[in-house]
């Protein structure tokens, strides 16, 4: 069935504006791109690219800007495909649809659930487009269930010589499992048809446990749970535990009233804990009390609702982050030396640790690449210090031969990543055939893949 609501004719011709400055959500990111193009459809994706190539400029897509990381910015031509977020097709009996990669994830619950479908799994955020989350490895948590990245049976990319490519796990398998987590490294995604679910309700359980008691009981919690995440503020002993519980569709529904959503994700979550921040910023010892208070303020609640109202969390305090999947046997002992680090020094942390739970997956790049892994998020409010804070993450994590995750903050280069990655080599060879001019490349994928194959050449030349 196809959703004509966003149609439009076939005939329109990409807009090309005049560049401003660009930033990314969090502010890490900046660039003024040499020309912005906004696509329409795929053949004038296709175009853009051709033209980048013979004006010599390196092209690169952002949607809404939610990385962390520079994978999306573009010194040259910066592709905004928001007028390609059309729903192409949908398989009701099938699950399977097919969706412009423009497409935020918010809107595409919202058709989803208006035909009975729903993503396998979402994460805490949906304010990305389909092309930045699955090309970045956007997770939930659950460990059954992998990244959203590993929902998708086939892919439209459009490659650097102005072709347009499909793949799926029988046609151009290598470009599948290597495009699907592709950091925008070998093309611009164009189309995605995903292996959707039926509609389902979410049973929530937020509840404070003691740190030490949750990592005891760790494997049980998450073993018991279809979904299991905590939250860990430095400075406390306390973990803030959210438990969920699939449901069918149909089932009597118990959201959140209007008042718990304004009192406890508004006003506490956001507009209080910004105001704290702020006086945080200014006056740093007061962190470690500001830390406590929330976590005093966070209350236990239990309600039900369709998926994706419960996945998704309102995100309006701005902050940097890092995250690093790791082996999830190695988290008790990770999570314990962070603990006496923050303890045995004076680093004011005013933002909690994340913790979720994913499945092992055979994605080329995907940082649960071949393990179950569990996923640790660090956080720094925007305007505080965060660069002594997150090297000592990164040591900690890095030392059980933790992967970061490719859209969040982290310093590592490509002779390291390759040694954490068995198919690496596999990717950057691929890359090198399909973009050997590195057309699709910028700062921050020559520093984690290295540069493509013939920009390498005349470098070293």
């Amino acid at each position: 069935m196809a959703d004509r609501r966003h149609g439009r004719a076939g005939t329109e011709t990409a807009r090309t504006a005049a560049a401003g400055q660009w930033r990314n959500w969090a502010g890490t990111e900046r660039i003024t791109p040499a020309r912005v193009v906004s696509p329409g459809s795929t053949e004038e994706v296709a175009r853009a690219v051709r033209e980048a190539a013979r004006d010599g400029l390196g092209v690169k897509a952002v949607g809404s800007g939610h990385s962390f990381s520079g994978a999306a910015v573009a010194p040259g031509v910066q592709l905004r495909p928001e007028g390609m977020d059309r729903l192409v097709s949908v398989d009701t009996a099938t699950g399977l649809v097919t969706v412009e990669a423009g497409m935020p994830l918010h809107r595409l619950s919202s058709r989803l659930a208006e035909r009975g479908l729903a993503m396998e799994i979402l994460g805490d955020i949906d304010r990305q487009t389909v092309a930045g989350a699955v090309s970045t490895g956007t997770h939930g948590s659950g460990a059954r269930f992998r990244s959203i990245s590993n929902q998708i049976h086939a892919l439209e990319l459009v490659l650097a010589d102005g072709s347009v490519a499909t793949c799926s796990a029988t046609e151009r398998p290598d470009l599948f499992a290597a495009a699907r987590l592709g950091l925008g490294a070998l093309g611009v995604l164009t189309r995605v048809t995903l292996q959707c679910v039926p509609l389902y309700a979410l049973r929530a359980v937020d509840a404070k446990r003691g740190f030490e008691e949750t990592l005891d009981n760790l494997g049980q919690l998450v073993e018991e749970n279809d979904h299991f995440e905590f939250f860990w503020f430095p400075h406390t002993g306390t973990a803030l535990t959210r438990s969920f519980t699939r449901l069918p569709a149909d089932t009597e529904l118990r959201p959140l009233s209007a008042l718990s959503r304004t009192v406890d994700d508004r006003l506490v979550t956001n507009i209080g804990f910004e105001a704290l921040l702020r006086a945080g910023t200014r006056w740093p010892r007061l962190v470690p009390g500001i830390t406590r208070l929330v976590t005093r303020a966070v209350g236990a609640r239990e309600f039900t609702d369709l998926a994706p109202n419960v996945f998704a969390s309102d995100r309006d305090v701005r902050f940097r982050e890092g995250e690093y999947a790791i082996p999830r046997a190695e988290l008790p002992s990770v999570l314990r030396e962070l603990k006496r680090w923050v303890d045995g020094n004076d680093e004011k942390v005013s933002f909690p640790f994340e913790v979720r739970f994913v499945r092992a997956d055979e994605l080329w790049l995907s940082p649960a690449h071949e393990r179950d892994v569990a996923y640790v998020a660090f956080h720094q409010y925007h305007r505080m210090p965060h660069e002594r804070w997150f090297g000592v993450c990164e040591d900690i994590l890095g030392s059980v031969g933790g992967r970061p995750h490719w859209g969040k903050m982290h310093r590592l280069d490509a002779a390291e990543l390759a040694a954490r990655y068995p198919r690496f080599g596999d990717f950057t060879a691929l890359r090198d055939t399909l973009d050997p001019d590195g057309l699709f490349a910028n700062p921050y994928l020559d520093r984690v893949l290295g540069p493509a194959r013939n920009r390498a050449e005349n470098t070293a030349g």
